[in-house]
């Protein structure tokens, strides 16, 4: 793990960057002391599979039935 000075990363973060894209972690240093890390990004997970959340959450009975009058005031300023 590679440190560098806030001066340093500033000037050439294109180049951090690509090493931390390869994988290298890279500690951003104030004053010679850690202050942030660079790491790689998490690679989005897999697609979306459409129906795999069913049961999960039912809509209720209600759910476009008129708000009560006492509420509605308040949402409509």
């Amino acid at each position: 793990m590679k440190t560098v000075n806030i001066h340093e990363a500033k000037t050439h973060l294109s180049r951090l960057l690509k090493r931390v894209g390869a994988g290298e972690e890279i500690v951003i240093a104030k004053a010679g002391k850690p202050v942030a890390r660079l790491v790689p990004a998490g690679k989005p997970g897999g697609p979306r599979v459409l129906g795999s959340q069913k049961g999960r959450f039912e809509v209720p009975k209600d759910f476009d039935a008129p708000l009560p009058k006492e509420i509605l005031p308040a949402l409509e300023s």
